[in-house]
């Protein structure tokens, strides 16, 4: 399964998502019609492909944001001075101080979250991913070390996963729950996204969904990130549980949750491997890996090496280095 980040609303994006320079868009038909080839292209190799939608909130600058405006949050709180974002010049520079969205503007976020999913389908996608995770807009929903709002978003965990159960609910209605999947991130403090109760938050958002499956049918997955799915195996700030801390809190998650489970954060073959087998989740989402290695599917079957990543190329706008131009096994290595 292939899968894509996308911007989804023309009024929280320039020329990019708000953190990362030249990220695509599904918010008007020229896209929708672009998107068609690079869909009919993955489809006719037999792949499944979802369109992840993601608005990044306060992780965002004003030269991204329409008339240089201050970009939108749960809170007025910036991100802290220990991270800092891409400007376009290829500099990085500090976050803002966001505006606090305003209860009565919600419904609009929401109603944008369901026409982008729509957009998606028109365009071919065969499901979308909400991304609820990873300090973005809707994990500042989420987790109380941002959300410090009064009102019916703020508050309690119920008031805190409102604007997440609100969009996937509205997102279901328009496509269909076996076309939408969900992606959390409880115990990671990206972007200073903390939570005072990871799992609690967790099993919180776990039984909304559950809930949420009863009325409308089931979700085609639900996706969640553990720590280690930084650059080095660890949260930025190095502070998170061991091992099997970790393992627990995705039993515990896995467990509850009453559809098919998706886990990523850091994973080997090995690790993949002992997580299905454990029970800790169905599915293992990789994302590195599979950009050093097309054909990484292949690599575990045969337990085959790997090809190391290029982090520095990750974001590259040259349109032959950085995505294209690992070698499949076999091949005569063309990277340094």
């Amino acid at each position: 399964m292939g899968g894509c980040a996308l911007d989804l609303a023309e009024t929280w994006s320039s020329c990019c998502d708000g953190c990362f320079p030249r990220v695509p868009g599904i918010y008007n038909q020229e896209q929708i019609d672009a998107w068609k080839k690079v869909v009919d292209a993955v489809h006719a190799k037999g792949a499944i492909f979802f369109c992840q939608l993601w608005h990044v909130g306060r992780a965002s600058h004003q030269v991204y944001q329409p008339g240089g405006a201050a970009p939108i949050s749960s809170t007025d709180k910036p991100i802290s001075s220990r991270w800092r974002i891409l400007m376009p010049d290829g500099s990085y520079g500090k976050y803002p101080t966001p505006r606090r969205v305003a209860t009565s503007e919600i419904p609009e976020i929401v109603e944008q979250y369901r026409q982008a999913a729509v957009n998606a389908i028109k365009a071919g996608f065969d499901g979308i991913e909400i991304h609820g995770a990873h300090g973005y807009l809707i994990d500042q929903f989420l987790k109380d070390g941002i959300n410090d709002r009064t009102d019916e978003y703020g508050g309690s965990l119920s008031n805190r996963c409102r604007f997440l159960l609100e969009v996937t609910r509205a997102v279901v209605s328009a496509i269909g729950a076996d076309r939408v999947a969900v992606r959390v991130s409880p115990a990671i403090d990206h972007l200073d996204a903390y939570d005072s109760n990871p799992l609690q938050l967790g099993l919180a958002v776990v039984d909304r969904l559950n809930a949420l499956q009863q009325e409308a049918g089931r979700l085609a997955y639900l996706h969640v990130t553990q720590p280690r799915y930084t650059a080095y195996g660890q949260t930025e700030s190095g502070q998170h549980g061991s091992a099997e801390e970790e393992s627990r809190m995705m039993r515990a998650l896995c467990g509850a949750y009453r559809g098919t489970f998706m886990c990523s954060g850091g994973y080997t073959r090995e690790l993949g491997v002992e997580a299905v087998e454990s029970g800790d989740a169905d599915l293992v989402s990789f994302g590195r890996l599979f950009i050093a290695n097309p054909d990484l599917v292949e690599r575990f079957r045969r337990d085959a090496p790997l090809n190391r990543y290029v982090r520095k190329t990750f974001y590259t706008p040259d349109p032959v280095v950085g995505y294209t131009d690992y070698p499949f096994l076999g091949q005569p290595k063309a990277r340094m």
